[in-house]
């Protein structure tokens, strides 16, 4: 990424022979939150309606299957034909295995070492330097990742980044929800809360990240967007709470010395 960044090695339509004017792509447009509304009013209507008892029974025999040595799939069909939710039946073999929690893990020093000599860089550290000087720290960020998007090499790729740039940098857990990460931002005190959308859900979870910072009493903390964000969003997204919005090449500098120039410019 440094390599790109700097210009070393060339990327055709990211930093070398871009298009002179934007391409507009038509991009099915999904509204979220009908269709969570949707799912989860058929889901009541399903619950409502099965035999609870036969949907514990097959359940608690999966259970009992997953501690042992039986055949997981035989009883987990069973749980289905049941009734039984795929999240209720990862629930009855969550009790038996425990759950996965992923290890978020980044480097150091190697961002910055394979960057070189860049412009943009130079003048970060005197804007670094004044950060510091008003607020008695370095500039502290979140990176997150909310719904279920588990793409996160372009999470860990801006962590490292801005931490060798000299942030202090908070890497979320994957798959967190607008409130657990707005409790997390608060948790860490950090003046920047970028949230890293490659699965389509901005729309939906920018503006939820919003209200449940607001609702902790931190709405004037900074949000701003990342990833693959179609420029027709925009608009939404930066009405949804979104101060900026990082497309796909943006340049890692860059973005850094926006965010320092906003941060900067508060009181």
């Amino acid at each position: 990424q440094a390599r790109i960044d700097s210009g070393e090695q060339m990327l055709r339509g990211v930093n070398a022979h871009r298009p002179e004017t934007d391409i507009e792509v038509d991009v099915l447009k999904i509204d979220n939150a009908e269709v969570r509304a949707r799912q989860l009013s058929k889901l009541q209507r399903l619950k409502g309606t099965r035999d609870v008892a036969a949907v514990e029974s097959a359940l608690d025999a999966l259970t009992r299957a997953a501690q042992g040595t039986e055949n997981l799939l035989e009883f987990a069909i069973r749980a289905a034909r049941a009734n039984a939710t795929v999240g209720e039946i990862s629930f009855a073999l969550e009790r038996a295995f425990g759950r996965h929690v992923a290890t978020v893990q980044t480097i150091s020093g190697i961002y910055r070492k394979a960057l070189g000599d860049h412009p943009v860089v130079d003048g970060l550290q005197d804007k670094l330097d004044a950060f510091e000087k008003k607020a008695g720290g370095k500039p502290r960020i979140l990176v997150a990742k909310m719904g279920q998007d588990g793409h996160d090499r372009g999470q860990k790729v801006i962590a490292t980044a801005f931490a060798d740039l000299g942030f202090d940098v908070t890497v979320g857990a994957m798959f967190q929800t607008p409130d657990e990460i707005a409790r997390l931002a608060v948790a860490q005190d950090v003046h920047i809360v970028g949230a890293s959308s490659l699965a389509a859900g901005h729309l939906t979870l920018i503006p939820e990240l919003r209200d449940a910072l607001k609702k902790l009493g931190r709405g004037d903390m900074l949000i701003v967007a990342g990833g693959v964000i179609p420029p027709q969003d925009y608009d939404a997204v930066r009405q949804a709470g979104a101060a900026e919005i990082f497309p796909p090449g943006t340049v890692i500098p860059e973005a850094a010395d926006r965010l320092l120039d906003r941060l900067l410019a508060t009181d």
